[in-house]
């Protein structure tokens, strides 16, 4: 009985790895397996450098579509599918933080408004950020996070420990208020 060492295992498993790969830049359809066989290590490595759950799930998902969409292009050089997963991982976390300090200096640094915004421009967004503050707690909380912040439904949902569908409904029931707020607003000015 012969007894091989690890060599030979690691040769078998990236032989039919590669056969995987090769299988599925033949039919998209077989990505299953390589999805399957590596998601656990690829969502491991995004949570070790960076925190936020749902953000490690939206940049896992990223990673497996962009690795999808240019499976083609891969080219197989003995190493690992997942050492070219694991670099994909690292260019979205990267992207995704380039983004995240852009937003954030452009808060710090706010642009001056367009020369074309005049007076009855700014008054009518002090007005709009009036009637915004009177909101409901929850309404106003809701409409502030996805517009002036700029937040999806799941990260709201999330922050304020609700179910996406009930941030709609604050969302939804705030912008009808503010609606007929401002519209009152209007037909006093017209009339």
């Amino acid at each position: 009985m012969v007894v091989r060492g690890p060599a030979s295992k690691v040769s078998l498993e990236q032989a039919e790895e590669r056969l995987l790969v090769e299988a599925a830049q033949k039919d998209p359809s077989r990505f299953g397996e390589l999805y399957e066989n590596n998601f656990e290590r690829v969502y491991a490595f995004i949570a070790r450098r960076v925190r936020d759950r749902d953000v490690v799930e939206d940049l896992t998902s990223d990673v497996f579509h962009k690795a999808l969409t240019n499976l083609g292009r891969f080219e197989w050089r003995g190493v690992p599918f997942a050492a070219w997963l694991f670099r994909i991982a690292a260019n979205v976390i990267v992207d995704r933080s380039s983004r995240a300090a852009k937003e954030l200096s452009s808060i710090d640094d706010p642009a001056e408004p367009p020369s074309d915004t005049g007076p009855e421009e700014i008054e009518n967004r002090a007005q709009l950020f009036r009637l915004v503050d009177r909101l409901p707690a929850g309404q106003r909380r809701a409409i502030v996070m996805r517009f002036a912040e700029q937040k999806s439904i799941r990260e709201i949902a999330h922050e304020l420990e609700r179910t996406e569908g009930a941030v709609k409904q604050l969302q939804f029931r705030g912008m009808q208020t503010l609606r007929a707020k401002v519209g009152k607003k209007l037909g006093k000015q017209n009339g």
